[in-house]
This record gives structure tokens, C-alpha cells and sequence, in this order.
């Protein structure tokens, strides 16, 4: 074809996104909608927003029309995650490049480092019976897991979405990505939108199951948890949880070598730069990352819907695991445990060890339970971490 002005011209207009508009597919348009309401979400109603609105963000740049084709390929997303596969027969996008902290594992990882460096597992171990309610909410997540399988789904698939019930947003796109990389849109969405929603879920369930009598149980205080007992916590449950299970050391050694940073007191600098400047830097890659994964060929699906609602009854199902052996404890101990700091299992630290205060507080504004709370709360983090890797120990990935 001869070179003239004309011709420059019309190439130029074909290669923007408006001449492509009308051809491109109404799913496109949805995703891009999605990603405008996450961003909303985040922005101005301030749900999670340091998750939302680079996941939205994301999403937007990798939906619209031919300007995604330049940012995230979608078939570099449905790779399997191994090293050596960042290199493709062309140069990978940077999305594509972004994208590859999220298939290889890394992000988590180093996530639950910052994480650890951040977490007083304190209340934990002056009141070691905090484990129980948080072993006990992970009752949300093999809940989730059967109602998957009668759903349809298969059983790695199952687990991935039943770890949505644990409220952690890292261990679940570490274990969808082993389990069900083709899910990790929903998935991530889900996890880190119904976590913060907490506020909104938990508290109906909590007055449901919990009568004004127990509500209003004012626990003892807890004692003084020595440096030496700090310091032994993050090696012995490290050491302890390798043994029995194996799979969920990456989980548990990166959350745990995260707090012995932060109690050995020597390596308070980087303790500090593990739970402020490399926790934010990786929750961006994490989030853009995922967000750009949500193409519409593979996130508009019936798939998505069934996870979304999922994700709802796991929520609710950890809240009832948690209640319910609160509820034992008080009985147990002639009701020297207020049953609502069960609810706070769930591992969305700190926000729903607030809610078992915030509620406790509706029934007497002078009972403080938040530091009670915070046992279970932060136990319920390495209890979602070990079921994470007896699903990998039993389904691989």
C-alpha cells in the first residue's frame, strides 16, 4: 500500500480504542463497569480502600478495549506458575510482569512477613486457649468447601473458595493460585471485599447467637507476656507446625520470621521496613496485578456469581464456629469467657477483634474485651495458614 498522509491517518484512527469500541465485546464494557465500582468502593465509601483501588485500577487497564491487549496478555495469566515461564516467544507486558510476583507465590510471602512484623501475638500467648477459637473458625472454611463441591466444583477448586472463610487475603490468592489459578479474580475480589465488610456481617450473627447475660461477661486481665516468651513464640510455632504440617511452612515461617523481627529488638530497623515500606510496595504489585487478571473471558461467569455467594456463607459459617465454641468456653469455665470474642477467629486482624469490642460495648460501654479478642483473632491467622497447607498437603499444587 502506498505511504501517504491519508493512509497514516487512517491507520492511526483504527489503532485507537474508539474505532475498536463498537467492536468490542459487551463483556469488555462490564469489566470495565466492575472495575469503575470497585474504585468507588474504595475511593469514596472506603472499603479497603489500599486493596480496592489498585485491584479496580487494574482491572480498568487491562479490560478496556485494545489498550488492555498492551498491559496484561491474558494468556500469560493462564500459564501454570513455574520460574521459568516469564519469558514468552514476545516480550512480556508489564502487567505480565507484575503478574508473575502473583503465579510464582512471591507476593504473599513477603506480604505475611510484613504482616508478622506487625502482629502482637501477645494476647495469644497469655491466653493460649485463644487457639480453640480460632481452630474452631475455620469451620467457615470446610463449610464453604462442601457447599462448593455440591455446587459443582471440584475439590481444589472447593478448597480455594472455602479459604475465603479464614479472612486472609494473602493466604487465599497464595492458595488459589496452587489449587485454582483460573479462580483468582473472584477469588482475591471476594476475599479482601467481604473482609472488609466484616463490620457489616459479623454483628447480626454475634446478638443472633449471644445472649445479653453472656454479652455482658467482663474477663479478667490478661498478664504480662515476658520478652523471652516472645521471643520463643514465632520459633516454637514455626518448629511445631513444620513437623505436623509440612506444606504450610512458606505461610507460617514468612508471618513468624516477620515477628521475630519484630521482638528480637536488634532488628527492630527491619522489622520496621518489613511492616511498613515492603508490606505497601507489594500490597500495589499484589493488587494491581490480580485486578488485571479479571478479564472478562474469565471473570464473567457463573463461576464468579457461585463464588461471590460463597464467599458470603464462608464468612458466616467461621462467625458460627467461632460463637459457637465461645459459647462452649463460657459454660465451661462458669462463665468467665464472654463468648463474643469467638466471632474475632476470623483472621481479618484487627479489624474484627474491633467488632467483638464494638459489640460488647453495645451491651455495657464499660466491658473492654479488644485485647481478649486479639487471642483468637491473630490465632485465627495461623489457623487459616495450616488449613491452607493441609489442603495442599492432601490435593497438591
Amino acid at each position: 500500500m502506498e505511504l501517504t498522509i491519508s493512509n497514516l491517518f487512517q491507520t492511526l484512527w483504527q489503532s485507537t480504542s474508539i474505532a475498536a469500541a463498537g467492536a468490542a465485546q459487551w463483556k469488555d464494557w462490564i469489566m470495565v463497569a466492575v472495575a469503575l465500582i470497585l474504585l468507588y468502593l474504595g475511593i469514596f465509601k472506603k472499603i479497603e480502600p489500599l486493596l480496592l483501588v489498585p485491584i479496580g485500577f487494574g482491572a480498568l487497564l487491562s479490560n478496556l478495549p485494545v489498550a488492555g491487549g498492551y498491559f496484561l496478555s491474558l494468556e500469560y495469566v493462564k500459564q501454570v506458575g513455574e520460574l521459568n515461564q516469564i519469558v514468552s516467544p514476545r516480550l512480556p507486558l508489564l502487567g505480565d510482569i507484575l503478574y508473575f510476583g502473583v503465579k510464582n507465590e512471591i507476593y504473599p510471602i513477603l506480604i505475611f512477613i510484613g504482616i508478622g512484623a506487625m502482629t502482637d501475638f501477645g494476647p495469644l500467648i497469655a491466653q493460649p486457649s485463644s487457639f480453640l477459637m480460632g481452630a474452631a473458625s475455620q469451620f467457615g472454611v470446610y463449610a464453604a468447601l462442601i457447599i462448593s463441591v455440591v455446587l459443582g466444583f471440584n475439590l481444589k477448586e472447593a478448597a480455594a473458595i472455602g479459604i475465603i472463610g479464614g479472612a486472609d487475603g494473602p493466604t487465599a490468592i497464595y492458595l488459589a493460585v496452587k489449587l485454582a489459578p483460573h479462580l483468582l479474580g473472584p477469588i482475591a475480589v471476594a476475599a479482601y471485599t467481604y473482609m472488609s465488610l466484616v463490620p457489616i456481617i459479623q454483628p447480626p450473627i454475634m446478638r443472633l447467637m449471644v445472649t445479653e447475660k453472656e454479652a455482658k461477661v467482663r474477663m479478667k486481665e490478661l498478664r504480662t507476656v515476658s520478652k523471652v516468651e516472645r521471643i520463643l513464640f514465632p520459633i516454637a510455632i514455626t518448629v511445631v507446625t513444620s513437623i505436623f504440617v509440612p506444606a504450610s511452612t512458606p505461610l507460617i515461617g514468612a508471618i513468624m520470621f516477620g515477628n521475630l523481627l519484630k521482638e528480637a529488638g536488634e532488628t527492630r530497623r527491619l522489622a520496621e521496613t518489613a511492616g511498613n515500606e515492603l508490606i505497601n510496595i507489594v500490597t500495589i504489585f499484589q493488587a494491581l496485578a490480580v485486578g488485571a487478571s479479571m478479564k472478562a473471558d474469565t471473570f464473567l461467569t457463573l463461576q464468579t456469581l457461585e463464588i461471590v455467594v460463597l464467599g458470603v456463607l464462608a464468612f458466616a459459617f467461621a462467625t458460627f464456629g467461632g460463637l459457637l465454641l465461645g459459647k462452649l468456653m463460657y459454660y465451661i469455665t462458669g462463665g468467665k469467657v464472654n463468648p463474643l470474642i469467638g466471632s474475632a477467629g476470623v483472621s481479618a486482624v484487627p479489624m474484627s477483634a474491633r467488632v467483638s469490642q464494638t459489640v460488647a460495648q453495645s451491651y455495657d460501654p464499660d466491658n473492654f474485651v479488644l485485647m481478649h479478642a486479639m487471642g483468637p483473632n491473630v490465632a485465627g491467622v495461623v489457623g487459616t495458614a495450616v488449613a491452607a497447607g493441609v489442603f495442599l498437603a492432601l490435593l497438591g499444587g
